[in-house]
């Protein structure tokens, strides 16, 4: 699935869209692999997940960072899973 991945706080970067390759979950990382397929981006573990209500926004807490991860298309997912 398609996702935008931001930090949030005093230095903001830039935003990171690419595929999701590993779910964020306490204690793992989250990988989003880029659209060239060669390259990747990993953060460190995560200690904390807030998802918002009725939309599939999630901020994350990780060793180092904050982010906001929004989840732009599920159709790649949905389509893979019929296969």
């Amino acid at each position: 699935m398609e996702v935008v991945l931001r930090k949030v706080g005093r230095k903001p970067g830039r935003a990171v869209v690419g595929r999701l390759l590993r779910a964020p979950r306490k204690g793992s990382v989250v990988v989003i692999e880029f659209a060239d397929g060669l390259h990747e981006y990993v953060t460190t573990p995560v200690k904390r997940i807030l998802r918002l209500a009725g939309r599939e926004v999630y901020y994350l807490q990780t060793a180092n960072s904050r982010y906001r991860l929004e989840v732009r298309s599920d159709e790649a997912a949905l389509l893979e899973a019929a296969r």
